[in-house]
């Protein structure tokens, strides 16, 4: 019989006020046969839960460990130095009021602990973003930018931020044998897949600096199959997402409340997404193979990260996770379809 090369999965980070075994339960309850928990789900009091503790916790349970969300830690190291108070939520009230100097070197120190940690679960692939690196008059993408002058390049000196901010942690990542998985994203170091293959050439090819792929991401004027093809060899993780546009409704809306704005992340069945489509285009570029080769496991995970504004957030994640089991881990073929035509 043909196998799936996909295994149903779920995100934490959406689910942060759960402790670690109330996720896990969860998880299991919705059908999910791994889960990637949040930095946050494995912390402790002095530091991280020990590793033989979290492996006990997905052991104990029959479900596999795919992968630490770290998306939090990376955007505080990555923004902190423009003084935006969108890093806050993420850090102890007591770092909080530190200087941005000391918050990123505190974000440093705790991701390279986090990654260390990674190294000893057998974590290789470590599902991120990079923050703000090249300012947020970049970050805005409008094209009336004025992003150089006669003293000052935006994009050079952020080029050179990025490099030399983000070199210890990809040092030690690459010591480790960790792939850095970017989740492509607006607002972030790379919006698009021309700023993270630019990101890769500045940085001479690191091969640590690898893509997290989520279509949820690609509302406005890059699809997702234009993105991920353009990258398609760096993505190392996924993640199922789906939203809905709502027509005639500015995009960049300034709309603090999640129903008023014109994207609207929703259910994974029911968005404007094709998530069939998605799942095949990942196998065509390589993702699940890639990622079983290096995690030495059977299949890749599909990770969901179902939101509603409208719907209740459990059950939008195990619609989610009932969805991809049902749907998107489907057997490989064999072969062509051709072939046993006229047999």
């Amino acid at each position: 019989m043909a196998q799936a090369c996909y295994h149903p999965s779920i995100e934490g980070a959406q689910h942060g006020a759960k402790c670690l075994p109330e996720f896990l339960d969860y998880a299991k309850r919705s059908g999910a046969k791994g889960a990637q928990p949040s930095n946050y789900m494995i912390q402790s009091e002095k530091g991280f839960q020990k590793a033989k503790d979290i492996k006990e916790a997905f052991g104990s349970r029959g479900m596999t460990l795919d992968g630490i969300s770290a998306h939090c830690p990376f955007w505080v190291h990555t923004t902190a130095w423009t003084g935006s108070p969108t890093i806050r939520p993420f850090l102890p009230p007591d770092v909080a009021k530190k200087s941005e100097n000391e918050i990123e070197k505190w974000a440093e120190n705790y991701i390279l602990k986090l990654l260390d940690l990674c190294a000893e679960l057998g974590i290789k692939i470590v599902p991120m973003f990079w923050g703000v690196a090249f300012g947020w008059e970049m970050a805005t993408g409008y094209p009336w930018g004025f992003w150089a002058g006669g003293n000052y390049d935006l994009l050079k000196e952020g080029q050179e931020r990025f490099i030399k901010k983000t070199n210890k942690l990809r040092e030690r990542a690459r010591s480790l044998g960790i792939y850095l998985a970017h989740e492509i994203h607006p607002g972030t170091a790379a919006m698009c897949a021309d700023d993270f293959n630019m990101l890769i050439e500045v940085c001479g090819g690191d091969k640590t600096l690898t893509v997290n792929a989520d279509p949820s991401h690609c509302w406005e004027g890059e699809d997702w199959e234009t993105r991920f093809r353009k990258v398609g060899a760096r993505v190392y993780a996924c993640h199922v997402k789906n939203f809905a546009l709502r027509q005639n409704i500015p995009l960049r809306m300034m709309a603090p409340n999640w129903p008023d704005r014109a994207m609207q992340f929703c259910d994974i069945g029911t968005g404007d997404l094709n998530m069939t489509r998605y799942a095949e285009m990942l196998i065509n570029i390589g993702y699940p193979q890639r990622y079983c080769q290096v995690m030495g496991t059977k299949t890749a995970p599909l990770i969901v990260e179902a939101e509603s504004a409208y719907r209740d957030l459990d059950e939008t994640s195990a619609n989610g996770v009932a969805y991809v089991r049902d749907n998107l881990c489907f057997p490989l073929a064999g072969g062509s379809f051709e072939e046993g035509m006229g047999a």
